[in-house]
């Protein structure tokens, strides 16, 4: 700025000295005009034309004088006359040859009169210049000539003295003007040099004032640098001191008296580095690099007057000065920085040292505990197998659950060791992300249930199943997370939505959206939910229970991830669990689809169907006689009992709910005989159980779980999975992924239409609705039937309704079935009234052939 300034000041000065200069040139010219103007009307040259042309009248009346007096004498002056003729006759040809009068002879009535006279006067001279004798004979004949000649003369005489005047009156005109002109350029030059005057008094005024502010900032200058707690050392280009502060005086021990004119190198800089600091000195006056200048703080070390070596921290800046350009250095003494920086890197070591201690402690306790632990749940369960009375399979049951809740807690205390540790190490593998979160689903099923809570999980927007990711850490951050919300949601609501977003062609990221209905926190409580212990202090959390680590460890496994988790929550009204982390979308592993493809090729087995439901039945023989199984039917459990007992089973496929004897009764005497199916596995078909019932199942004996509605590809993932001799070795498939909870399911029907074609599969659904029509009309009339009855009834027709992918048939049904067993008439009537518009939207859709729409079938 200051540089533009003195830029713009010149450039007014210049232009200032321009316009002075071209306005002196001009009045210069106006004035050498005006002289030349007067010279031309004061000369005698002007005043001898007008008189010559005036006086060549007064010759010609002078002529014409002589010649009269001559012409009435006897004796004429001859001579006389021709003296006064020659003085005229001089004149005319003074007029009509001199350059004087060249402007006068190009006026018309000049000229012709001019030739007038100039004839008369060649006609005279003859007349003169002949002898005396002629001469005094021809006096009257002249006498007459030269009268009639006076008209011209006068005439020739007037027009020009006309002209002269106006020529004079012209001239006079001019100098008017240019005395004008001239006038007007003083004017300017005057106006222009008293502009001139008050700006350079500005700039003088202007001048005082800066001298004075850079006498004051010289002097505030000189009081920050002396006050300064940072040295200020000033020097030239060879690296003389020029400035040496108070702060530099207490730093590095000199006076500034001794150090001002020294090298700054010789008293400041340490031996080892002196050398590169005169290297760069030079580079600097020879080539202008810079190395340190203006690039910032940079830490060295300097030298003290006594020779110590301190630790500093400076930067150089340069500036322009009329002597040239010097370097102002900034030093400040660090040492008692870096002596605390030393401190704290001593004592941060000592710390990680002591949490490494206690990492490798808890690790080390929590592998001890396991190992024990696991001792003792192997017992627990060798126990169980034995022949215990009721109270005896109870305490172990309790002892077992009380191991594995010690167990988690185990676990989560070795997962944050290992996460805070910086142990933890991601195992990527190929997961299909849509069959973990039903698993998830079905797990927390039961605790749902027990709270009358709805709990599913959708897709929003297209689906990607298969991924590659850590599959065990999502399955405990989902599990943590879905496990809080349904554990602090009563009579509400749990849903799971997943979605992709930033899919790109490599990787994409997977976003989970866990919200509830359940209670909710506040906004202190949401600052601390992912804090270690923390449980919350409201009555309903102390009856869940939890040790507070769940989330804590659900955070660390999502950062690890690459991740984040955010939480929005009103309190009373439910929280909403937003998580992100980055996966690779995949196409499914070819070894599941060589599993699919064995599995479906494999060598037929021997299955046992025990089914009371006869559509159920039905759609599950079809289903596995289609990929080559031999299908035994049982309508009971005591049927499928005898039938063990005398002939060995590859697979069993067990209901649970039947007449005579159930599912669980029929498995537990099946593993007490000795036939030749008493090992064979056995898999529980259900369509709704809660996870203490699920527990049981295996309890009783059976391997697995199938949840209806049974679809094609679920029946072959649990062939594969549990006939492993057919195929040689077990080959574990992916669950299947369940559609979402809709009307009708495509799927189960696309399978259904494949499997038994589509006029037996529309036989199979007439009679399905005939069916239904008659139990809805029982059901409507539910006060003149016992609840057990009614229950039974829609057990029944739960197992059809999924079999046939009437998912929101089945689910009203189950509630049916769950309010009838619970003896609760005010959710039964509740859930009796939502049957009728729920069959009236399925009943038009079950069709056997493939409808067109599919927004709301699909």
């Amino acid at each position: 700025m200051p540089i533009q300034k003195t830029q713009i000041s010149r450039f007014k000065l210049l232009l200032g000295a321009v316009v002075g200069i071209i306005g002196l040139s001009v009045l210069f010219l106006l004035a050498m005009n005006v002289v030349r103007d007067l010279r031309l009307l004061t000369s005698a040259n002007s005043d001898n034309v007008q008189w010559t042309l005036s006086q060549a009248e007064v010759e010609f009346l002078e002529y014409r004088l002589a010649l009269g007096i001559a012409s009435v004498r006897k004796e004429p002056d001859l001579d006389q006359i021709r003296q006064e003729f020659d003085i005229f006759y001089s004149r005319i040809i003074t007029l009509d040859q001199a350059s004087n009068y060249e402007g006068l002879r190009s006026l018309p009535e000049f000229s012709r009169n001019l030739e007038i006279v100039k004839a008369f006067i060649f006609r005279a001279a003859q007349v003169i210049d002949g002898t005396d004798e002629e001469f005094a004979q021809a006096l009257p004949e002249l006498l007459i000539i030269t009268r009639e000649a006076r008209a011209g003369v006068r005439t020739m005489s007037n027009s020009g003295l006309v002209f002269f005047a106006q020529d004079s009156d012209i001239r006079r005109t001019k100098i008017a003007f240019t005395l004008i002109q001239m006038a007007l350029v003083v004017a300017f030059l005057l106006a222009a040099l008293v502009v001139l005057v008050v700006y350079l008094n500005n700039l003088n005024i202007q001048n005082i004032r800066r001298r004075s502010e850079v006498v004051q900032i010289n002097d505030r200058i000189k009081v920050v640098t002396s006050t300064a707690l940072d040295a200020v050392i000033v020097t030239d280009s060879h690296g003389r001191i020029r400035d040496f502060n108070s702060a530099a005086e207490q730093i590095f021990g000199y006076a500034a008296n001794d150090a001002i004119g020294n090298d700054v190198g010789a008293l400041i800089v340490p031996d080892y580095l002196r050398e590169a600091h005169n290297k760069g000195m030079q580079q600097l006056r020879k080539n202008g690099e810079r190395h340190v200048v203006g690039m910032g703080r940079i830490k060295m070390d300097g030298k003290r007057a006594n020779g110590a070596i301190i630790p500093l921290e400076f930067a150089v800046q340069s500036a322009m000065t009329e002597e040239g350009e010097i370097f102002i250095a900034f030093l400040r003494d660090i040492s008692h920085r870096v002596k605390a920086e030393q401190d704290l890197v001593s004592a941060r070591d000592r710390a990680v040292a002591g949490e490494k201690s206690k990492t490798d402690f808890l690790a080390t306790m929590s592998h001890e505990i396991r190992t024990p632990l696991n001792g003792l749940l192997g017992n627990l369960s060798l126990l169980r197998e034995t022949r215990l009375s009721a109270k005896q399979f109870r305490y172990i049951r309790n002892m077992e659950t009380s191991g594995r809740l010690l167990m988690s807690h185990i676990s989560d205390v070795l997962d944050i060791t290992k996460y805070d540790a910086g142990k933890l190490r991601l195992r990527p593998i190929s997961m299909n992300i849509s069959a973990l979160l039903q698993d998830i689903v079905d797990s927390q099923s039961g605790a749902a249930i027990a709270n009358d809570t709805e709990l599913d999980w959708n897709w929003n927007g297209p689906s990607v199943d298969w991924i590659s990711a850590d599959r065990d850490r999502i399955q405990h951050i989902l599990m943590n997370v879905v496990g809080n919300a349904v554990k602090f949601t009563r009579n509400g609501r749990v849903t799971v939505e997943v979605e992709i977003i930033n899919d790109s062609a490599d990787v994409c990221e997977l976003q989970f959206i866990i919200s509830d209905t359940g209670i909710g926190m506040d906004s202190e409580l949401q600052s601390q939910i992912f804090d270690d212990f923390m449980t919350g202090d409201s009555s309903y959390d102390r009856e869940v229970g939890g040790t507070g680590l769940g989330l804590g460890i659900a955070q660390r496994f999502v950062k690890a991830l690459g991740g984040t988790i955010e939480v929005e929550s009103i309190l009373g009204e439910g929280s909403a669990f937003c998580i992100r982390f980055p996966v690779k979308a995949i196409a499914p592993p070819e070894a599941v689809m060589q599993s699919i493809a064995r599995a479906r090729k494999s060598p037929a087995s021997n299955i046992l169907l025990v089914e009371d439901n006869e559509i159920n039945r039905m759609v599950a023989r079809e289903m596995l006689t289609a990929a080559g199984h031999k299908v035994t039917e049982a309508r009971n459990g005591q049927i499928a009992v005898d039938l063990a007992e005398t002939e060995h089973f590859d697979l069993i496929l067990m209901d649970i709910s039947m007449p005579v004897l159930d599912g669980r009764e029929a498995t537990r005497a099946i593993r007490a005989g000795q036939g030749p199916s008493s090992q064979t596995p056995i898999i529980a078909l259900t369509a709704n159980a809660m996870a203490e019932e699920q527990a049981a199942f295996r309890n009783d004996g059976m391997n697995d779980i199938l949840t209806k509605p049974l679809t094609q590809k679920g029946l072959i993932r649990i062939v594969s999975n549990h006939v492993a001799h057919k195929i040689g070795k077990t080959q574990t498939l992916a669950p299947e992924s369940p559609e979402l909870s809709q009307t009708i399911s495509t799927a189960y029907l696309e399978d259904l239409r494949a499997t038994l074609g589509v006029k037996p599969l529309q036989s199979l659904l007439d009679r399905f609705i005939t069916e239904t029509d008659e139990i809805m009309d029982e059901l409507c009339d539910h006060a003149h039937h016992p609840l057990a009855e009614i229950a039974a009834t829609a057990h029944r027709l739960a197992g059809s309704a999924a079999a046939l992918g009437a998912l929101d048939l089945r689910t009203a049904l189950v509630t049916v079935e769950q309010a009838a067993k619970a003896h609760d008439t005010a959710r039964l009537v509740a859930a009796i009234d939502t049957l009728p518009k729920i069959w009236t939207t399925t009943r038009p859709l079950m069709q056997a052939e493939r409808r067109r729409t599919s927004r709301t079938d699909a």
